[in-house]
């Protein structure tokens, strides 16, 4: 405990890596501000789109700010997921700036997150955004609370058990979180790769076969571009990943 309270406090020192933070924690906030905004509107389908789009989307941002150079099936992946976008919006008659927000917002916490280099551990870089978001949650929680909405559906009250359940969804959140980042340590890239679809595919299960949400013949083929587009980019990870037990041999010099 004391070694963490003494990471916590270097971090707090660092201006530089606190501003690191309130950046991450600001991005984060919005995914969760929009990811909210879909499900109450109506809009599981579209979320469920961000969350397919980031891994492409972190692709992206490799090339663009990291400067990585893509492979070819990789350019394939990301063609093919431009034209899914394009699919979707035209059937849609709008831009789907749901989806797209969310996939930026969350490839951008990673990266912010990437930047922030692997010195600072799970629990203390969320304890510091949690200390950056919880006065703007507060102010939330005021607004709300004064607005005499929460907890209150048309002329009718929900309850206690309602808002305990609420509450929770802030201690389920920041398990995920813990537990994203623990793994991202432990697992392969690949791996973590393949892991990140479940999330988006219950929320799409959720979306056509519990909340009924309109799937048009557009919005299936744009899906099911992501989906080849995904295929793909998956391939030329696992095609590219490093092969265990294969050793590395090096070259001999010329005698």
């Amino acid at each position: 405990m004391v070694r963490g309270w003494r990471a916590l406090g270097a971090v707090l020192r660092d201006r530089r890596m606190v501003a690191t933070f309130a950046v991450a924690a600001l991005l984060v906030g919005a995914n969760w501000l929009i990811y909210v905004y879909a499900v109450v509107s109506g809009h599981v389908n579209s979320a469920s789109l961000g969350y397919y789009i980031n891994p492409l989307f972190t692709v992206l941002l490799g090339v663009v700010v990291l400067g990585e150079r893509l492979r070819r099936l990789q350019v394939v992946a990301l063609a093919v997921a431009a034209v899914a976008v394009v699919v979707i919006g035209v059937g849609m008659g709008e831009f789907p700036w749901i989806s797209l927000a969310l996939a930026a917002s969350f490839g951008l916490y990673g990266l912010v997150k990437k930047r922030a280099g692997a010195s600072v551990d799970a629990v203390t870089g969320l304890t510091v955004e949690t200390m950056v978001l919880a006065p703007l949650g507060l102010v939330a929680l005021l607004v709300i609370g004064g607005s005499g909405t929460f907890g209150v559906r048309g002329e009718e009250a929900l309850g206690l058990g309602h808002d305990l359940l609420m509450m929770s969804t802030g201690i389920f959140t920041a398990g995920a979180l813990l537990l994203f980042a623990a793994g991202a340590r432990r697992l392969p890239l690949f791996a973590m790769g393949i892991l990140q679809y479940i999330a988006p595919t219950l929320m799409f299960a959720l979306a056509v076969w519990q909340f009924g949400e309109p799937m048009p013949t557009s919005r299936w083929a744009g899906f099911v571009l992501v989906w080849v587009a995904l295929v793909i980019i998956t391939w030329d990870a696992w095609s590219a990943r490093p092969r265990r037990g294969v050793a590395q041999v090096e070259p001999a010099e010329p005698v």
